[in-house]
This record gives C-alpha cells, structure tokens and sequence, in this order.
C-alpha cells in the first residue's frame, strides 16, 4: 500500500482478500491526499473502510430489489411504492436519519400514524439485513428514529352477535363471500392471508388451516371451529385451476363486502374489523390472552393487549383468589 501520483491525482493501492485495489483521492493537492490517505488506513485498521465504500456505491433502489428478492412481505411491494421515489436514487451513504425523519414528518401530513409505522418499519428492516448481513454499512439510519403510533389508529369496532347475523345474511352475492366471511370470523385471518390460502393449505382432517406468508413473515397453524369447517367443506366442492381457495382479487372483495355492508345497514365497519371480531369474542369468552396472541399471529404480546380491557370481567376470578387465602371463620370473627 501506497500513495503514488497517477496523472493529475494523487492514488493509493490497498489489499482486500489477496487483490490490490487502486483508489484516487480525487485531488492534486499533496497534503489533501495525504490525510485522505491516512484516513483511509485508520478506517482499514478498524474494518470500516470497505463498508464505506459499499455504502458509497450501492444505491436504496439496489439494496431493495436484493432484499425483496429474499425477505420480501405481504404488502412490502405495495408499502415500496412510496419509499422508491424518495430514496430510490440516493447511494445508502448519503440516507440519513435526518432525512428519513423529514420523510415521516412530511407523510404524517397526509397519511395515518399507522401507514408510516408500516413504511419506516420495512425500511428499518432492509437497513438492518444491509447491516448485519451483507455488510454494506455500519449504521441503520432509522434505527434511533421514533415512529411509535401508539393506538392513535387502534379500532374499536367489532360485530354484536345480531350483527354478524344480518351480515352472514346479507352475504350471498358473490358465493364466495360468506364463506370468506366466516372464514375470517372464525380464525382472525387477515385479507391477505385469506386471498393468498391455498387448498394444499387446508388439512381437513386435522380441522386447520396453514397461513404460509403472514404479515410477520411467520408461518402459523388455526384450528377451524366446526362452523368454519362446514362453510369450507361446503364451498370447496367446486375447485379453481389456480389452487386457490378464494381466487379472487383484493378489489373484488372489497368491492362486494362494502356493498353488503351497506345491504345490511352495518356502520362504520371495515373487512379487518372481522379480525378484531374474532379477537374480541375470544377475549369476552375468558380465552387467555397468550392463546389469543398465538392465534392472530401477533409477534409480541404488546398488540394484544389492546383487546384486555375488551372484558374486564373476565379478570373477576383473579381478584376472588384472594378470598381463599383466608380462614372464612376467621374472617367472619373479624367482621370483615
């Protein structure tokens, strides 16, 4: 290693690996290059000078067409088209944690707190992979950028039982709508996860159903209850070529269950309230949250907690435990 003058710059030689590889500082000035040069083998001393030069020359529309090819989620493609026009054509070197926070402040003007947890979250993640795995770069610049949403977007809407039964009712046009409804009712699956089952992901004798790509990018089991089972067996009597259970597109189903929603006088209600539905009924019903957790594929408890105060009721037992640690005579002298 070096520093030698090639033409009007000044160079330096490094060794990665067993090759040589040549540099220009980009100057003609001798004591620029110099510190340039030393700067260079301070950071080669301490690991970070081919990261840098990763960072300096792969792009984020590079990294993402990478990591999608790997890790990619339900809705990422969808959540990238917003992200692409922004940073696509920025070098990862020059994304800064400034830059994603004006990102955020200036999409918290049009958009839900919720929508920029999904598009910071995603980006977190492909920074991350960047980082550890491929190391490209030392530091994720979204890594210490709060975008908590707290429960500003939490619904509070799920279906009384008369609900559902208007509904279910009303849900005949297209066929496959009621059995999709139930569907949902009955395991919390989200749309996505729906539209995407296939019948190979139906065990019918086992009485489950296999959500193979999840939000999470977990995979997770569901028990069908005997109601959901019937609906399926019921409908699955004419199969689609594609595999698929329900073969339809996104649009297509929200097109019809907004227009049954309005057959059946329903307010304020949207097809991810059947999840919060399912969720509710189970909590109401005493079902311990950890189930509850498992079964809506949450990552962590946190998200499910939402659904405790659903029935506070349900935590009666707990407090009446107490009664037992006393003597009722005891107590009955005391006058208590």
């Amino acid at each position: 290693m070096g520093l030698y003058r090639r033409g009007k710059l000044f160079w330096f030689s490094i060794m990665q690996k067993g090759k040589r590889i040549q540099v220009a500082t980009g100057t003609d000035n001798r004591k620029l290059a110099e510190r340039i040069y030393g700067k260079a083998l301070n950071e080669l001393q301490e690991g970070q000078w081919f990261e840098k030069q990763k960072a300096k020359s792969v792009t984020f529309k590079e990294m993402v067409g990478k990591y999608i090819q790997k890790y990619s989620r339900i809705r990422d493609e969808h959540t990238l088209k917003r992200l692409l026009p922004v940073f696509g054509h920025f070098v990862l070197a020059d994304i800064t944690t400034e830059m994603v926070s004006d990102y955020r402040d200036t999409r918290l003007k049009s958009v839900k707190p919720a929508t920029i947890y999904q598009e910071l979250s995603l980006m977190r993640r492909m920074f991350n992979v960047a980082r550890r795995e491929w190391k490209w770069l030392r530091d994720n610049p979204v890594a210490d950028l709060s975008f908590s949403v707290g429960n500003k977007n939490a619904r509070e809407r799920w279906l009384s039982v008369e609900e559902e039964v208007l509904l279910l009712s009303k849900a005949t046009n297209p066929v496959w709508l009621k059995p999709l409804t139930t569907l949902a009712l009955h395991t919390g699956m989200r749309r996505g996860e729906i539209l995407n089952l296939t019948w190979k992901d139906v065990d019918f004798i086992r009485r489950v159903v296999r959500v193979m790509q999840s939000k999470n990018g977990e995979k997770r089991t569901i028990p069908l209850s005997q109601t959901a089972l019937t609906s399926l067996k019921a409908f699955g009597k004419v199969i689609d070529i594609s595999g698929k259970v329900f073969p339809i597109s996104e649009r297509s189903l929200r097109a019809a269950f907004d227009k049954t929603i309005v057959k059946a006088g329903i307010e304020d209600f949207h097809f991810h309230d059947l999840r919060h539905t399912f969720a509710t009924r189970l909590v109401q019903n005493g079902v311990d949250l950890y189930k509850v957790k498992e079964l809506l594929g949450h990552k962590t408890i946190v998200m499910t907690m939402r659904y405790a105060h659903h029935y506070p009721e349900s935590l009666r037992s707990s407090v009446e435990t107490l009664d037992n640690c006393y003597n009722f005579a005891t107590v009955k002298v005391q006058g208590v």
